[in-house]
């Protein structure tokens, strides 16, 4: 491996871009928050699935394939579907119970993010195999003073204190006093301070949970419950990566109070000054200029835009919505609509063209400088296109930079050999004459054919003419 690229990030932690420097370029690690498996995941939760997929193939082309730990979390435990699997398992083990609850969304959750060419993680922990490690951090948090046990309105909480964490706020820069002023103190006065939140809270007798000792003041107290919902990632950031990582990624939403909140138990139960040293938080993301939501009617599922005709009445290829995401930087809010799709689809096509026949060369260093500067992914596209206009410019060279971006990945790691499109048009208008003149086997032929490279056509008929037409797509 020649010279390593500089790389510049953004860190949302001290709000300015520098040179990253891993803690250990022999294993450099990354932690990001994934979906919670309750329901199919949304377009939106596609946007951090790409990001941080692009930024672990850069580090991957940087450091080496074998040298860089990707943690990718599935949230599992939560209040929904924990009383799902109580319904629907009684008396199953509650982890098992959960396991066949979360089943359909998880394995959806997996084919869709393949579907958008992202790589398998190098570790994607369960929260509900990381109970113990969270009651252990709890405790240490308890031992340090920076935990207590209070009664609530719904039963006994393991609380962390905000006032015992003298930098509390540092991430979303909201310093505690400004919090206490607006909070809402009589309906929690069982906390010390307003802005403690909860590691661990008491099930009621109905409600499903897990069994939980802890010491305080030399009393035993058991509480059978289930865990607040930033200890989690602590838990399995600190088992899959240790007490102190790299880069903590996930969307801008998450900055406060679950960010704030991870590094407070985190460092406070480590006795470290930071959990990670470089916090990146992706943009907000919006469908056709609103705000995504079932009331607007424009919140779609990753699934339906890849398998159904919800969305400008027709499916989208994977690759087509990985790069309508890159062609914004990361950072920035983006408006995710049709006409964007059908941009990146005006790409892609030229690029397939570009590329037809040719093997993946070496990226360009002078790409490689571009997305080594803050994943600046818009301005890597802008420069491969307009190389791509240069004779004599290396196709193999734009295929690999193409690439790198994850770009031109087939689901089910099927390699599909490029057709042009002129080509197929062509093949489908000899077909259309071939099945004119009746000969079924020949036609039957190039239907197969095309099939085996991956387009597969579709016949129908003209409303108007009640002639047959052919219409094609890359299959997945």
């Amino acid at each position: 491996m020649g010279a390593i690229p500089e790389l510049r990030f953004y860190n949302t932690l001290t709000r300015e871009k520098s040179v990253f420097k891993p803690i250990d370029a022999g294993n450099v690690r990354m932690y990001v928050c994934g979906p919670t498996v309750y329901d199919f995941a949304h377009i939106g939760n596609a946007r951090p699935a790409i990001v941080f997929d692009v930024l672990f193939r850069l580090l991957r082309h940087v450091y080496g394939a074998d040298h860089v730990t990707y943690a990718r979390n599935i949230t599992d435990v939560d209040d929904k579907i924990n009383a799902r699997a109580l319904r629907d398992y009684p008396g199953m083990e509650l982890n098992a119970a959960i396991r066949l609850v979360t089943e359909k969304t998880y394995d959806q959750y997996q084919k869709d993010v393949k579907a958008l060419g992202c790589l398998e993680p190098t570790a994607q922990p369960r929260a509900t195999e990381h109970i113990a490690k969270m009651v252990e951090i709890n405790q240490r948090l308890i031992d340090g003073g920076h935990a207590y046990v209070a009664t609530g309105a719904e039963g006994r909480e393991v609380l962390f204190s905000t006032g015992s964490m003298a930098d509390y706020g540092q991430l979303s820069k909201r310093k505690l006093e400004d919090q206490q002023a607006g909070a809402r103190v009589a309906v929690e006065a069982h906390k010390k301070n307003p802005a403690d939140f909860v590691l661990w809270k008491e099930s009621a007798a109905d409600q499903p949970g897990w069994h939980a000792d802890y010491v305080v003041d030399g009393e035993k107290i058991a509480i059978h419950g289930r865990p607040g919902w930033h200890i989690e990632c602590s838990a399995m950031a600190e088992v899959h990566l240790g007490e102190v990582f790299d880069i903590h990624g996930g969307g801008l939403d998450l900055i406060f109070p679950h960010h704030e909140n991870e590094i407070a138990q985190s460092r406070c139960a480590h006795g470290t000054s930071v959990m990670a040293n470089v916090w990146m938080h992706n943009g907000f993301l919006q469908v056709e200029g609103k705000k995504m939501s079932k009331s607007e009617g424009n919140f779609v599922t990753i699934h339906e835009l890849l398998e159904t005709e919800t969305f400008g009445g027709r499916k989208w290829p994977g690759e087509v919505l990985r790069l309508a995401m890159l062609m914004t930087h990361y950072r920035e809010p983006i408006d995710f609509s049709l006409k964007r799709l059908e941009e990146a689809e005006n790409l892609e096509t030229r690029a397939h063209e570009f590329m037809d026949g040719c093997e993946a060369g070496e990226a360009p260093a002078e790409a490689i400088e571009l997305l080594a500067d803050d994943l600046n992914t818009p301005g890597y596209l802008n420069w491969l296109f307009s190389k791509r206009k240069e004779a004599g410019f290396d196709r193999r060279s734009f295929r690999a930079a193409y690439e790198l971006l994850g770009l031109r990945v087939m689901p089910n790691e099927i390699v599909v050999p490029l057709v042009p499109k002129k080509q197929i048009e062509a093949a489908i208008s000899g077909r259309l004459e071939l099945l004119k003149a009746k000969n079924f086997a020949e036609a039957d032929r190039i239907r197969d054919d095309l099939l085996a490279k991956g387009i597969q056509l579709k016949d129908g008929k003209d409303p108007a003419t009640g002639e047959r037409v052919t219409t094609w797509e890359v299959k997945r």
